[in-house]
């Protein structure tokens, strides 16, 4: 499995209070990616001069602010099917999330570590 980008994720309903905590650390945002899964989730990619990331989604459906690990992969199915086979269940249940440029879907361990598993489609 090629893991591609390995980073924090903050899901959360006050992004912007997250994005000035990150601004006053270096981070610039980068990229935002709009209309999630059909609603209003808002995901923002931010980005310090040394190349650590950090993604902050803007989520207004959950009870807390959750942690999660952004991973990206080559292969979303070959990914999809390891984190099974290790337990991990799909959050959506078997929805995964096709914008057109990427594939994704949050995955939960049994003991409720959080991955965000993507795969950006290459054209």
């Amino acid at each position: 499995m090629e893991i591609t980008a390995f980073n924090p994720l903050i899901v959360t309903k006050d992004a912007e209070a997250a994005k000035k905590l990150f601004g006053e650390l270096g981070f610039e945002h980068r990229h935002t990616k709009t209309g999630i899964n059909d609603e209003d989730i808002t995901n923002f990619d931010m980005k310090d001069a040394n190349g650590f990331r950090v993604d902050i989604a803007q989520v207004d459906k959950i009870p807390q602010d959750m942690m999660a690990i952004r991973m990206n992969v080559r292969d979303f199915d070959e990914a999809y099917q390891f984190l099974l086979s290790k337990g991990f269940k799909n959050a959506q249940g078997d929805k995964i999330t096709d914008t057109g440029s990427s594939k994704a879907t949050l995955m939960v361990s049994p003991s409720g570590f959080a991955i965000s598993l993507a795969e950006h489609i290459r054209k």
